[in-house]
C-alpha cells in the first residue's frame, strides 16, 4: 500500500504494531512487578523504564543488581544484551540517515525489537517512501508501544507481588523475541549465528553473572560473520569459475 502523506504513513506505523500491545503489555507488567518485588518504588521504576527504553536489558540489570552483583559487570551485561540495537540502527541508516539531526536524535531512542522489525520491512518492500515518510512510519511504530510500556510499568509497579505466578508472564520475553527472530533469519549466515549463539549459551550458563549470555552472543556474530564471509568468497569463486567457462 502506497503512502500519499507523512500523516498517513504514522498512522500506518500505529496500526501494525498494535498486535505488539499484546507482548509489551504483559512485558512491561511484569518489569513493573518484578521491580517493585525488588524494592523499587513506584517513581523509581517508571524512570527505570523511561530511562533506558528497553526491556531485556532491563531484566539483565534488575536481576543481576538483586544478586549484588559488581555495578560494572551490571553495566555490561546490559549493554551486552542490547548490542543488537547498533546492529538495528546500522541497518536503519541507508533509510533514515538523511532526517534532520533533531529526528535521528529521537529514533535512536526508540529503536526497539518492535519498531526495528516492523520498519525494515516496511522499507525493503516500499523502497518509494520518502525520508519524511520513513522517519514517521518509524515513529508510528512506537506510538501505542512506547506509551503501551510506560503505563505497564507503572501498574506492574503498583500490584506488585498481587499478580499470581499462574499467569506465566515470565514466558512472555521468549516468546516476543521467538516471533521477531524467527522471520528475520533469511540468509545461511543469520541461520549459523542464531544456532552457534544456542549452543553456546546452554553450556556457558554455568559462567557466575549471567557471562554466558556475553559468550554466547559473541560466539554468534563472530560465527555468523565467518559464515557470510565464506559463502561471499564461495560465491566469487563460482562467479569466475562461470565466467572462465564462458
Amino acid at each position: 500500500m502506497a503512502f500519499t502523506t507523512t500523516k498517513s504513513a504514522f498512522w500506518r506505523g500505529v496500526r501494525d504494531s498494535a498486535p505488539f500491545l499484546l507482548v509489551s503489555g504483559p512485558f512491561g507488567l511484569l518489569f513493573g512487578v518484578l521491580a517493585a518485588e525488588a524494592g523499587l518504588n513506584v517513581p523509581e521504576a517508571f524512570t527505570f523504564s523511561l530511562a533506558v527504553f528497553a526491556g531485556s536489558a532491563q531484566f539483565t540489570a534488575l536481576q543481576l543488581l538483586q544478586e549484588n552483583t559488581p555495578l560494572m559487570i551490571v553495566l555490561v551485561s546490559a549493554l551486552a544484551v542490547n548490542l543488537r540495537v547498533a546492529m538495528y540502527s546500522a541497518s536503519l541508516t541507508p533509510y533514515l540517515g538523511d532526517a534532520p539531526l533533531w529526528q535521528r536524535a529521537c529514533a535512536a531512542y526508540l529503536v526497539v525489537d518492535q519498531s526495528y522489525a516492523l520498519s525494515v520491512v516496511k522499507f525493503e518492500t516500499e523502497p518509494e517512501m520518502t525520508v519524511p515518510q520513513r522517519m514517521a512510519y518509524f515513529f508510528g511504530t512506537n506510538g501505542l508501544v512506547a506509551p503501551g510500556w510506560m503505563i505497564a510499568t507503572i501498574t506492574g509497579a503498583l500490584v506488585g507481588a498481587q499478580i499470581p505466578e499462574s499467569w506465566g508472564l515470565d514466558f512472555v520475553l521468549p516468546l516476543a523475541f521467538l516471533a521477531m527472530i524467527g522471520p528475520m533469519l533469511r540468509t545461511p549466515a543469520h541461520l549459523v549465528a542464531c544456532f552457534v549463539a544456542i549452543a553456546v549459551s546452554l553450556p556457558a550458563t554455568l559462567l557466575p553473572y549471567n557471562l554466558g549470555l556475553i559468550v554466547a552472543g559473541l560466539a554468534g556474530m563472530m560465527a555468523g560473520a565467518q559464515a557470510e564471509l565464506w559463502l561471499e568468497r564461495a560465491a566469487a569463486r563460482q562467479t569466475a569459475k562461470r565466467e572462465r567457462q564462458s
